[in-house]
């Protein structure tokens, strides 16, 4: 009973941030603050319907499926809707409810345009990392199968992972965004095919955007204290009206 105060607490800093954001940016709005998502959602469970159809595979597969073999250009032609289409070997339900809950939730975090764009870095990672795998060839650490180049590379997985990264990132939720990278890690150790090592790149990629957000973010901070006027301590200077208004008039110069 004694540890209970103490795991509370822990799940407070790792997920009050994140809880906090997202009940702001449902509050008043619901669903409708999720326009993303619900287009998402919609879009993968209308393609699922017409892929499964006779005469609705072959426009889908001409419009959204990707393999490594394909000419580069045609790869990214088709890989803006390859993300919304469903793997035919997994139930469609997974990938539904991997897009409400991992796109909903960076959706309210993040905004839609940086969501969207978060969630094709990753998708395009794992699409660019299939292509240099087969062209390394079995026999080097990074190198995939030739046959893994004629694998429909398709599903919303990678850029969830991506996002799920982002996100836990963005709000500090360190723990959960290990046991994510540590997820996909397992999933190559325990089944190594091309799905689980693209989710890795996804993964890596992401990693590197965060690395750079945070190197950005301190020289900005660097240069807004070298170039206004700011203290060696790098603390905002002060200003004698500050000080005229009142104590609960101040502002923060940052």
């Amino acid at each position: 009973m004694s540890r209970l105060p103490a795991l509370r607490r822990a799940a407070a800093r790792e997920w009050g941030p994140l809880s906090t954001a997202v009940r702001r940016g449902l509050a008043g709005r619901g669903v409708r603050a999720l326009p993303l998502t619900a287009g998402a959602v919609a879009l993968t469970a209308t393609v699922q319907v017409v892929q499964v159809r006779a005469w609705g595979y072959p426009p889908v597969q001409g419009l959204g499926a990707v393999r490594a073999e394909n000419p580069l250009p045609l790869a990214l032609l088709r890989t803006p809707l390859s993300l919304f289409v469903p793997a035919l070997d997994l139930p469609v339900w997974g990938a539904l409810a991997q897009i409400l809950l991992v796109f909903g939730v960076a959706e309210v975090c993040l905004g839609r345009w940086r969501t969207l764009a978060v969630a094709y870095a990753a998708t395009l990672a794992g699409t660019l990392y299939a292509r240099i795998g087969v062209a390394l060839g079995p026999e080097t650490f990074l190198g995939l199968p030739a046959s893994d180049a004629r694998v429909v590379d398709t599903g919303p997985s990678a850029a969830v992972v991506g996002l799920a990264v982002y996100v836990c990132h963005q709000r500090r939720a360190w723990f959960t965004g290990a046991l994510v990278v540590l997820a996909m890690v397992v999933e190559v150790l325990v089944k190594d095919n091309l799905a689980g090592r693209e989710h890795l790149a996804a993964v890596a990629a992401v990693l590197v955007v965060c690395r750079v957000r945070e190197w950005r973010g301190r020289r900005r901070v660097q240069d807004r204290g070298a170039g206004g006027g700011g203290t060696r301590s790098g603390a905002p200077p002060m200003r004698s009206w500050n000080f005229r208004r009142g104590p609960a008039q101040r502002t923060s110069w940052w």
